[in-house]
């Protein structure tokens, strides 16, 4: 068992696990500042790693005692539709004072997390969080185990959330964009390790908007897992991306004489995510990483004879969304800015009573994806794995969130192997609850 991971979190499957949603406060900004007051899943930022192995049962009580109603999203996880924690759509909201359990069998292994999807695009902000990490039946040969969870919070001059949470400004621009951004609820993440130890990093974007860029220095490894699963083969270490919601697993070497780092490349310039100080030293591994054990996901079908549909993304600033339906009205974008609606998906700004498209259970799906925006999205996927169907028609590594480019268009493709209806929306949390969100159907 590595160090990072406690009894409490390693032991999570022997039994149910009571998690409150509540207020509590963090230390988020420098020891000079006052504690901030946030919500959380447990005592802190992020809440609670919840740690398990492959075949595994989650049982987990949500208790919410929030002002606000509230639900759990198991974010990545092929789980049954009841489960999924999507107020209208899966479940009803979890209201004040109320209890809700969630049972399901844990199939795939990988790094995952949960959050709230109930006003996610405030309470995410504020909190509600955490990591979900479920361990391969035979693990690979490392030396530790560790989760980042990587967020960012917009905070006053007393270092408590901010306000504004409906402004227009964030929800038809790039979202809500901190003014602090933490490791594990730490503005000066740093962990200790020797050199030519080896470590697998779990990466986990939690923010509301913010895209992640980032490089490895003193980290000799590979990238082995996107979204929770496994890369066939893994990939040399670069420059990496993660848009809010995606997941990466990295094993590296420990290879710094003194210390290795995470460095974030911002637009201004490049900063210190984590440091990994080295005090000692291990033989080091002579082989490389290999590839984690793979996840049981159906091959994709033949894509000619495929069921499909297009999904056409419009709005936001500088977009040209003159119109879309509401409920049952057309609305001109003036008047639909003013119920706080600035995005479409078809034509729409609210999910529409039909799915974009029911598919029979085992049938493939392809989805076109057209990004006729000026802003990048993070589109995905509840209940499935998809890949990418590149321009010359190979697949991309499974994923269930997908990075769109401003005025980019991609094809997913996946097997329709979960029954249910099951949300697609874009995990900018502000631009889902703007208009970008519709639902799949699988019977």
């Amino acid at each position: 068992l590595a160090p990072e991971a406690s009894l409490a979190s390693f032991w999570a499957g022997a039994a149910r696990r009571l998690i409150r949603a509540a207020k509590t406060t963090a230390q988020l900004a420098p020891r000079s500042a006052p504690p901030t007051e946030i919500w959380s899943f447990g005592d802190g930022a992020p809440g609670p790693e919840l740690r398990y192995r492959r075949g595994e049962r989650l049982a987990v009580t949500l208790q919410n005692d929030l002002p606000q109603p509230t639900t759990i999203h198991w974010h990545g996880l092929r789980l049954p539709n009841a489960m999924d924690g999507v107020p209208g759509l899966t479940q009803p909201t979890v209201r004040p004072g109320e209890t809700f359990d969630y049972d399901f069998d844990l199939t795939d292994a990988g790094t995952y997390w949960y959050h709230s999807h109930q006003n996610g695009w405030e309470q995410v902000a504020r909190g509600l969080h955490g990591p979900l990490i479920v361990e391969e039946s035979t693990p690979p040969d490392i030396d530790h185990d560790l989760t980042l969870v990587l967020d960012d919070w917009r905070l006053d001059r007393e270092a408590q959330i901010a306000g504004g949470f409906g402004d227009l400004h964030d929800w038809s621009h790039a979202g809500r964009i901190g003014n602090l951004v933490t490791v594990n609820g730490d503005t000066a993440y740093s962990k200790g390790f020797k050199r030519g130890e080896r470590v697998r990093l779990r990466l986990i974007n939690a923010a509301n908007a913010r895209i992640f860029s980032f490089s490895a220095r003193g980290l000799n490894g590979v990238l082995a897992a996107l979204d929770g699963q496994p890369l066939a083969a893994p990939q040399a270490i670069g420059r990496l991306t993660l848009t809010p919601a995606q997941r990466a697993d990295l094993i590296v070497d420990v290879v710094a004489e003194d210390e290795a780092l995470l460095i974030s490349h911002e637009r201004d310039a490049a900063y210190v995510l984590a440091a990994f100080p080295t005090a000692g030293a291990v033989s080091a591994r002579t082989a490389a990483p290999t590839a984690l054990e793979p996840n049981e996901v159906p091959p994709l079908g033949p894509l000619a004879s495929s069921r499909r549909a297009q999904l056409l993304m419009q709005g936001g600033a500088m977009g040209r969304l003159a119109e879309a339906r509401l409920g049952d009205e057309t609305l001109p974008i003036r008047d639909l800015a003013r119920r706080g609606k600035v995005w479409a998906f078809n034509g729409r700004a609210d999910p529409p009573e039909a799915p974009l498209i029911s598919a029979r259970l085992g049938e493939t799906v392809l989805v076109e994806i057209i990004n006729d925006t000026r802003w990048p999205h993070a589109m995905h996927l509840h209940g499935h794995h998809f890949r990418q169907i590149r321009d010359d028609g190979s697949t991309g590594p499974l994923r269930d969130t997908l990075f769109m480019a401003p005025g980019r268009r991609s094809t997913i493709a996946f097997v329709a192997d979960n029954p249910g209806a099951w949300l697609l929306h874009c995990h900018m949390l502000e631009h889902a609850a703007g208009g970008m969100s519709t639902w799949v159907q699988v019977i």
